[in-house]
């Protein structure tokens, strides 16, 4: 099959894709595109939002609606790494056996992640960007593909460690959740407070994703498209002459060369959706806000005037 035709295809099973989620998730339309677009360019996401959103239940239905193997992991203070990686046992013939853990699925759902301690939440980071797991002098491939959804409460302080920068970086996106609009909260309090059960059918085989995977990292993109992405990132830095003032007054830090190759992957994808072919600028805006706003961090100038994150991405564009 040609890639034109991949394309086509994929624009069709997206289309299905969103419906099927629809059938359970209300809303958060925008939510659901990033965290799609983050699964087929092989990315992971960090979902920012307040209890009671439906972030675990967005999940679950999106893995459920791409035939993934999907597990949760509740991060708690207490959790150790072997929680998560799997440990080794005494059978019953004396011989050493690796238990795997919860990472071994296809869609990991780390939920509330700045719960537990630095020490667990490094565990995720060999697999998430290594797509492997070491136990025990063991080197263990995780089966593809491979996608994290962390979930985090911006709210709570009391007892969470925060994320740092290093595993921040990692994420392709950081997603904030909104509140519903009154008219789907409305929808959301009738569907979920009545018998009616929605069936989400599997619409795709993890070996189909990965197809698609491919085809998106083999579309082309024009020299000027990426020299503007890495011209944006470029901005974010408050060193840089390229700098715009409001970077200038109000970042400590901009983002580094994750963000640039993170743009044009999102940027292609965000293309292949609409049926285009190759990105332009316009798809490397439509995508910056998800994966700059983790990677810049403010001074507390930008916090004391309320300065946010969007405002300083878009004078960027």
């Amino acid at each position: 099959m040609s890639d034109v035709t991949a394309v086509e295809q994929f624009v069709k099973k997206h289309k299905a894709l969103k419906s099927e989620v629809a059938k359970v998730i209300v809303g958060q339309d925008e939510v659901v595109n990033q965290i799609l677009i983050s699964i087929f360019s092989g990315g992971h996401s960090l979902l920012v939002g307040v209890p009671g959103l439906a972030k675990t239940l967005m999940v679950n239905t999106i893995a459920q609606a791409l035939g993934l193997d999907f597990k949760r992991i509740q991060f708690t203070p207490d959790l150790m790494p072997s929680d998560i990686l799997g440990s080794e046992i005494l059978d019953e013939n004396r011989h050493f056996k690796f238990i795997k853990g919860p990472i071994f699925a296809n869609i990991i759902l780390a939920d509330e992640i700045n719960r537990t301690p630095p020490k667990t939440q490094a565990a995720l980071l060999e697999a998430m960007q290594e797509r492997a797991v070491t136990v025990a002098g063991h080197h263990y491939k995780l089966s593809l593909p491979y996608f994290v959804l962390a979930t985090q409460n911006p709210i709570e302080q009391e007892g969470t460690y925060p994320l740092p920068e290093a595993q921040l970086d990692r994420f392709m996106f950081a997603i904030n959740l909104k509140y519903p609009s009154f008219k789907e909260e409305v929808e959301v309090v009738k569907s979920t407070t009545s018998d009616t059960k929605s069936e989400v059918n599997a619409l795709f085989t993890a070996e189909e994703i990965i197809k698609f995977q491919s085809v998106i990292r083999r579309i082309p993109v024009a020299d000027n498209v990426i020299e503007y992405a890495v011209g944006m990132v470029a901005k974010t830095r408050p060193n840089e002459p390229s700098a715009s003032d409001l970077v200038k007054e109000f970042v400590d830090w901009g983002a580094g060369p994750r963000a640039s190759q993170n743009l044009i992957l999102a940027a292609k994808s965000h293309a292949a959706i609409q049926g285009k072919f190759s990105p332009d600028i316009e798809n490397v805006q439509a995508v910056a806000n998800g994966i700059l706003r983790h990677r810049i961090i403010k001074n507390y100038k930008a916090e004391a005037e309320g300065v946010t994150d969007e405002q300083i991405i878009e004078s960027l564009f």
